[in-house]
């Protein structure tokens, strides 16, 4: 469901009256490589917005679309557009000179393009009269600053485009840290009473900045056509945007939660907490957050705030310090995986790796007693031995070097087994915890056939969906657990301690499953 456009009355300039503009909140950037494909990228892009920039310094002649443009904005009277024709030397495409960049913008401005990009650094460049003919053309006038370097001088950037007197002020940096979307955030909160204000930090680590910059007061935000299409770096799709982010949705009360590690641009947590959001009502959004080093983690935490989050290697062992309390077996295992802000401004940790390998396995046998051996001795193996042994199993720790499943087995009071003896013995389940058939891992079998002494196989790995491990299994009638069903428990754990309620785990299930199998069909997105 579309909440209805923001209507933006943009004050008339002393040249030119500027007509009144009905602006959504998402503006979709277009770019391509002729006029005709522009058109049809346009045309496709109406289904997510109906306001669009096109750019065009991406064509190898910007002016042999403006007769494009007349035509789709006389049969799109809806659509509110933006041209942009941005020079090289200030991050576009554009190698002319600024003469010729000014009169693209005035045509595409007479044949229906109600706005019109003009970089700060053209306008300074352009002489009074120059300017004065621009805003003659009757469209309003956006001018931007981008840096692509960094994020400072943000205020003084305002400053500069103040001058101008345009009716939008947009500012780009590039976010190096989770910190610099604060630095966005706070520009367009300061600004946004006074102005038409748009603030966007580019880069992967930039995403914050992106969705919830509309929340901070922006006038709208910028998304790409498609994933492979973007025109500023770090920018996100129309359809995300919409869908997974649900950005028209987000308030001052909606409540910000993040998954933080690095790499993180192919976390499926995004998808699974933002699918058991919408299905159980709940104002929140959880974003994928690249980060580079706790202290920034914190920082965001702290000053955005964050509700929560989920935290990747190394950060579950970094954080522990950080902690105002844990649970007590996040505190025995001595890694926290699940962040939540208290409503004294703490953070509080938790570990749901372990409900991912013991809920799975609880409902398919009684754990106490049970034979159980873990193949590996890691982080991912740690929360499966001492998961297991505080449900009463008794666990065996098998590993390639035997002396860290000795460690393993002692600090979780469970037992190690030397690889030829765990061979002649019985299971009741076998975890493989180890990376061993996981997408480009080899080896890809962590034990061989004549290994497979259980009465159930439980593989951590999720990629791919059905391991060479679990195939064997199943191809000798034995019963198996995915490992795309431990990452759901684990996050249906997540969701349950960041908002009280039960985790809808069928519905967050088909949506991962269904996103899964789509990624392993492109295998280049992986």
């Amino acid at each position: 469901m579309h909440m209805p456009p923001a209507v933006a009355t943009a004050p008339a300039s002393p040249a030119a009256a500027v007509p009144r503009l009905r602006l959504g909140k998402l503006c979709v950037a277009i770019q391509a490589a002729s006029p005709a494909e522009l058109m049809e990228r346009a045309e496709a892009a109406l289904k997510d917005s109906k306001f669009l920039e096109f750019r065009l310094d991406f064509l190898p002649q910007p002016a042999a679309a403006v007769m494009y443009l007349k035509q789709f904005l006389a049969e799109h009277k809806e659509v509110t557009a933006i041209a942009t024709c941005r020079r090289k030397a200030f991050g576009g495409k554009f190698d002319g000179p600024l003469a010729t960049e000014l009169e693209i913008l005035i045509k595409a401005a007479q044949v229906g393009c109600q706005m019109i990009d003009l970089e700060v650094e053209s306008a300074e460049e352009a002489k009074p009269a120059q300017l004065a003919r621009l805003r003659a053309a009757g469209a309003a006038l956006l001018i931007s600053f981008h840096d692509f370097t960094r994020t400072k001088g943000l205020e003084q950037a305002v400053a500069r485009i103040e001058a101008f007197k345009p009716e939008f002020v947009k500012v780009v940096s590039t976010a190096r840290t989770l910190a610099d979307n604060l630095a966005v955030l706070q520009l367009i909160e300061n600004h946004s009473a006074a102005s038409h204000v748009v603030g966007i930090a580019m880069g992967e680590e930039g995403i914050v900045s992106r969705v919830l910059g509309p929340r901070a007061g922006a006038a709208f935000t910028f998304a790409s056509f498609s994933s492979a299409a973007e025109t500023a770096p770090g920018q996100i799709t129309a359809e995300e945007m919409r869908d997974l982010y649900r950005f028209e949705h987000l308030d001052h009360a909606t409540r910000v939660f993040g998954v933080a590690g690095n790499p993180i641009a192919h976390s499926l947590s995004p998808l699974l907490h933002n699918t058991a959001f919408r299905r159980e009502n709940v104002n929140a959004v959880l974003l994928p957050l690249k980060v580079r080093s706790l202290s920034d983690l914190l920082t965001l935490a702290m000053e955005l705030p964050l509700a929560g989050a989920a935290v990747t290697m190394p950060l579950k062992q970094e954080v522990l310090p950080h902690l105002a309390n844990m649970d007590p077996l996040t505190a025995r295992i001595g890694a926290c995986n699940t962040l939540r802000t208290g409503a004294d401004g703490k953070l509080y940790g938790f570990n749901t790796d372990v409900a991912g390998v013991v809920r799975p396995l609880e409902r398919r046998m009684r754990l106490k007693g049970a034979r159980i051996a873990v193949l590996g001795a890691g982080g991912a193996a740690r929360a499966a031995v001492f998961g297991l042994v505080e449900q009463g199993a008794e666990v065996f720790v098998v590993n390639r070097t035997h002396e860290h499943a000795v460690t393993l087995a002692r600090q979780a009071k469970a037992k190690s087994l030397k690889r030829e003896v765990f061979a002649k013995q019985r299971f009741d389940a076998i975890i493989n915890s180890t990376p061993c058939g996981m997408t480009g891992v080899k080896p890809a079998m962590p034990i061989a056939e004549s290994e497979l002494n259980a009465s159930l196989i439980f593989d951590m790995v999720y990629n791919p969906l059905e391991t060479p491990l679990l195939k064997m299994a199943k191809s000798k009638g034995i019963a198996i657990i995915t490992g795309l069903e431990m990452f759901v428990q684990q996050g249906a754990r997540q969701f349950e301690i960041w908002t009280g309620k039960p985790a809808p785990e069928a519905e967050i299930m088909r949506v991962v499953l269904h996103a899964l199998r789509k990624r392993q069909e492109t295998p280049s997105q992986n």
